[in-house]
């Protein structure tokens, strides 16, 4: 074995660079099934992020849509449940002008299904409606903008032109509207729906409702769920019992519903109170509805629903579900029976399982996947013999293991006597060694959400960190998914506290094991997390430089100008909006500028409509006027999150090099330098 180099943390010369991380790397997401056919969609940021559909027949793969096409929806924003593949039929919605589109084995290309006269309709989380040659899928009406947009459930026939309408309403009245579903003999319809100032993850209810003769929906009731209850992802069984997940317990577990007969309860949906099929009695439900736990764990089975169409679980028999649920984070793989409620675990290497679906025609499933070890891929997986087969990786790259450090689950003390978690990775590259006696910086990231959690797949990201020679921890403070509800309801009327203090806890307690140089401790993260990292800058002395990636630093400028999706969220997180506006104040960094004292880089999407860039460029021009270290990159074009190779690029290059100048350390390659303000 060569002998390894000495140099400082930080210099290390790493094969693991920005152009390898986005060189001929995709997003993979939304697997499905059809019959014994594969799909997913890939998101390409060397093809300007598009999003492109990908059938996979026997050992050959081929893109369904060709550019200008990209299957991407802008419901809620975030998307999801951008498209549908019915028997061997592909329906999708398509980004620039959101119109929902067809496109069948032989076509020459898509064919529209919405008018081009709808230019404010937007449509995901497609559902086939056989019986009457229909898709049902979730409406998002921006018609009247002057108002908030309207969510609805509504049907487009497939059959003629383009629906002029729009689609027919089916139900209204709720705020949101998500995961409609048939069941098997195309009786009945199932969705979900939930209420300002909730979250999908912090009260949804479950409704089913009945087909009429002219395929409207009457006899509508309520099955499950309220305002302090979280319902996810509703499917049929193939025998037609429904099935979801719910949150009752404090953990998100599997349930079925028996329905028995409805006794003429509710009207038709939309009637009533504003419901959806109007408030079901009390009598009702307890003389028709039976819930049943399938499998009670202190396990989470499902995942806070920011996207549309994610899948948790699906049904390879009647009786038998494949599912995926997460314990102290980390997510495992298991075989229900459910007539035995014995759940099988099965043995796989991955640690983050999502998108779950299959087929009851082969009994096999389809997920996206990820190891410590490999980055994401789409998986398919036979239950018979356990055998996994990869289909698509997210990339090909092979980087030799003496540069990649694993991650290490890490529980911490906190406020109020609590313990937290993280993942923790050292510093690790086989060529270097770092001189006797230094400790390494240490890079604390603060995950988005902040509804979300930070998960142990491969991350070349967090590796081009480790291999230069830095230590990354990556909180999962209180708030975070993975760990039941009541880790999740720390944050209620907490964000800008608990997390800031779980982030600040965690680094303490890395430089106290002496895994970390305190003098070298520095923060980032994106969105939700760009505001725990400014609020930790601001609010506290833990971190000496800092990082945010299209990060809040006005709370109640995000509450004035953002989505219906997110118009709310604040609520319950910080306090009702105006009434709390002393607290949202406080909370906000850019009102605090007097107490920074450290550099900090910002990164901004200047088509961002989750944060808009003022939030960026009011702290920026706080920070100038203070004199203290600024640098500010925006990037025309992108939104929240950015998707673009050459930006995803820079922002990596970018803060490496921000750090580096303010540390004074020298890199071992050379990186576009980036301007830096006040230095």
């Amino acid at each position: 074995m060569a002998e390894r180099k000495v140099a400082p943390y930080g210099s290390w010369k790493s094969p693991i660079t920005s152009d390898l991380i986005v060189q001929g790397s995709v997003g993979l997401n939304s697997p499905t099934l059809d019959g014994a056919t594969v799909y997913w969609v890939e998101v390409r940021p060397r093809d300007d992020g598009r999003s492109v559909v990908v059938r996979a027949d026997a050992d050959a793969r081929r893109d369904l849509i060709h550019a200008p096409f990209n299957a991407r929806t802008r419901v809620h924003e975030y998307g999801g449940g951008d498209y549908l593949v019915h028997r061997d039929v592909l329906y999708f919605s398509n980004f620039a002008d959101q119109r929902l589109y067809r496109l069948a084995r032989g076509d020459d290309a898509p064919r529209p299904l919405t008018p081009e006269s709808a230019s404010r309709l937007r449509f995901a989380d497609m559902t086939p409606d056989a019986p009457r040659r229909r898709l049902i899928a979730v409406r998002e009406d921006h018609t009247e903008s002057d108002q908030e947009a309207a969510n609805t459930l509504v049907a487009l026939s497939l059959d003629g032109e383009a629906d002029e309408s729009g689609g027919e309403v089916l139900a209204a009245g709720y705020d949101f509207y998500s995961s409609p579903r048939v069941s098997p003999g195309g009786k009945l319809l199932a969705w979900l729906a939930w209420r300002h100032p909730n979250m999908p993850w912090d009260g949804t209810e479950l409704w089913v409702g009945e087909f009429d003769a002219a395929g409207g929906l009457a006899r509508a009731r309520r099955v499950a769920g309220g305002g302090d209850e979280s319902i996810f992802q509703p499917e049929w069984s193939p025998a037609g019992v429904l099935h979801f997940v719910s949150d009752r317990s404090g953990w998100w577990n599997l349930y079925r519903a028996r329905l028995g007969e409805t006794n003429g309860g509710g009207g038709a949906a939309g009637e009533g109170d504003g419901q959806a099929g109007g408030a079901p009695s009390l009598a009702d439900e307890a003389r028709g509805i039976e819930i049943e736990s399938l499998c009670p764990s202190e396990a989470e089975f499902g995942e806070p629903q920011w996207g549309m169409g994610m899948a948790t679980y699906a049904f390879l028999a009647p009786e038998s579900v494949v599912c995926t649920f997460r314990e102290r984070g980390v997510s495992r793989l298991g075989v229900l029976d459910a007539t035995a409620k014995n759940l099988r675990r099965v043995e796989t290497p991955f640690e983050d399982i999502a998108y779950v679906r299959a087929s009851t025609e082969t009994a096999r499933a389809v997920f996206r996947a990820g190891s410590p070890v490999r980055g994401s891929a789409i998986v398919e997986f036979d239950p018979a013999t356990d055998e996994i087969k990869v289909l698509r990786r997210s990339n090909d790259l092979t980087v030799d293991e003496g540069y990649l450090s694993a991650a290490r689950a890490v529980e911490f003390p906190t406020e109020g006597g609590l313990t937290a978690h993280a993942f923790y990775y050292a510093p690790r590259n086989k060529d270097f060694a770092a001189p006797g006696g230094e400790r390494p910086p240490l890079l604390v990231k603060s995950h988005g959400g902040p509804t979300a959690a930070a998960v142990t797949t491969l991350n070349l990201n967090i590796q081009y960190w480790t291999s230069r020679g830095f230590a990354v921890l990556d909180v999962n403070y209180g708030g975070s998914t993975g760990y039941g509800r009541a880790y999740r309801e720390r944050l209620n009327g907490a964000w800008g506290i608990t997390d800031v203090d779980d982030c600040v806890n965690a680094a303490r307690y890395l430089c106290e094991q002496g895994l970390a140089d305190a003098e070298r401790c520095v923060i980032d993260g994106g969105s939700a997390g760009g505001y725990t990292t400014l609020a930790a800058l601001t609010f506290r002395r833990q971190f000496k430089a800092g990082a945010s990636y299209y990060g809040v630093s006005d709370l109640a400028a995000l509450v004035r100008d953002t989505h219906k999706f997110e118009s709310r969220y604040l609520d319950r997180l910080v306090a009702p909006y105006p009434a709390g506006e002393a607290v949202y104040r406080e909370r906000s960094p850019i009102f605090f500028t007097e107490r920074l004292a450290c550099p900090v880089i910002f990164f901004q999407g200047l088509e961002d409509k989750v944060v808009p860039p003022n939030q960026a460029e009011m702290m920026v021009e706080a920070l100038r006027r203070k004199g203290l270290p600024v640098a500010y990159v925006a990037f025309p074009g992108e939104q929240h999150g950015f998707r673009r190779a050459e930006n995803i690029k820079r922002t990596l290059d970018g803060e490496l090099y921000f750090y580096s100048r303010v540390f004074g350390f020298r890199l071992a390659d050379e990186v576009e330098p980036v301007p830096i303000e006040n230095l």
